[in-house]
């Protein structure tokens, strides 16, 4: 059971990889390539933005560090000035607790330049690969399409697409039939002059030999109407002037018969 379970699953896999795979169309296939290149490219762009964004608030607040302590220090010099050493040290801690702040900030500052440089980076790679990408998409497009349409134009010709045969099948029966239809007509028609077929058209009770003795009396009717018109073309054909020579001489002489 095992055993036909795989191969009936593998001949589905066969049936629908065929299926797919005549169904599938190569510049959809590109187009939705792209497609998904293009969302590639706009995710790292929007990670650069991210980054550049964050980097940007540090800086923001590195400037607000530095000048808090500039203010502190300032302060820590006047409280000395008016002898409050006290307020002078107070200003002085907060002004070192600003200056670690102000390190972690920098180290962060650093970390998100170099990966906003990185992204920047992969950004530009990846746009030179997708235009290249879409250049060769539309030249495989076009080679493709000039392909499929030389492949229907020769198979039109050749007969040998699915319409176009169907079409070539019926015009190769329709061929068949006729020269069957005429075979038949020749060999009747040799039966018939053999006689060993009768023409139903015929009047009942006439044979062969009744047949064969009309055929030769319309022959002798023939040749008997072709005499007549012989002898009427030859009676016209006498010239007229031989008849009224005739009729100058007049008649014979009476003296010389007497």
């Amino acid at each position: 059971m095992t055993s036909i379970a795989h191969r009936i699953a593998a001949l589905f896999r066969i049936k629908a990889n065929k299926a797919l795979d005549k169904a599938e169309d190569p510049r959809e296939v590109l187009d939705y390539s792209y497609t998904q290149q293009q969302e590639l490219l706009q995710k790292v762009r929007r990670g650069v933005a991210d980054v550049a964004t964050s980097r940007k608030r540090i800086d923001l607040q590195i400037n607000q560090l530095r000048q808090s302590g500039g203010k502190l220090e300032g302060q820590a010099q006047q409280a000395l000035a008016a002898g409050r050493e006290d307020l002078a040290r107070e200003a002085l801690s907060r002004r070192t607790a600003v200056a670690s702040q102000l390190t972690d900030l920098q180290t962060q500052q650093a970390t998100l330049q170099a990966e906003e440089e990185k992204l920047t980076l992969a950004s530009q790679r990846l746009q030179a690969k997708v235009d290249t990408f879409r250049v060769s998409k539309e030249t495989i497009k076009a080679r493709y399409t000039a392909a499929e349409a030389q492949t229907r134009i020769t198979e039109a010709v050749t007969g040998i697409g699915e319409e176009m045969g169907d079409v070539g099948l019926a015009m190769q029966r329709a061929e068949d039939k006729t020269e069957q239809l005429q075979a038949r007509a020749g060999a009747l028609d040799e039966l018939l002059a053999s006689g060993a077929l009768q023409d139903a058209t015929l009047p009942a009770g006439r044979d062969d030999i009744q047949a064969e003795l009309e055929r030769v009396t319309a022959g002798q009717d023939v040749d008997r109407e072709l005499a007549r018109m012989k002898a009427r073309l030859r009676a016209s054909a006498t010239p007229p002037a031989v008849e009224g020579k005739s009729a100058e001489q007049g008649p014979p002489d009476q003296e010389g018969t007497s």
